[in-house]
């Protein structure tokens, strides 16, 4: 059995994690909804926590966007370090918190683009 490129695992306040290599990133609650019941680009964010002379800072970065696809029937998730995609029903169990993950596949690059 081979290791999945990318897991996609949903989170108890009802967002979404996307997992990939060494990479975690998070798509929030609101943004989740948004995605699965109109179809708007979702922000797929990081949060960075440092710890300098005892003192914790953090920041959140937005590394990518998570959108449907043209033909609406999978979602492809962008990010800094690539592309992946899922099948929507796939996603929306994710959502939902019928499945508690989906494997996430890599994307070809488009050539010629």
């Amino acid at each position: 059995m081979t290791p999945e490129p990318g897991t996609l695992a949903c989170t108890a306040a009802g967002g979404l994690i996307v997992h990939v290599e060494a990479e975690r990133c998070r798509i929030a609650p609101d943004d989740t909804r948004a995605l699965v019941f109109s179809g708007r680009p979702a922000p797929v964010v990081r949060e960075r926590v440092r710890r300098t002379n005892g003192t914790v800072t953090g920041e959140v970065t937005i590394e990518g966007h998570a959108a449907l696809n043209p033909a609406g029937r999978a979602v492809v998730i962008r990010t800094r370090e690539g592309a992946w995609i899922v099948p929507f029903a796939s996603f929306r169990r994710v959502a939902s918190g019928e499945a508690a993950s989906a494997p996430l596949l890599p994307l070809a690059p488009e050539v010629g683009l």
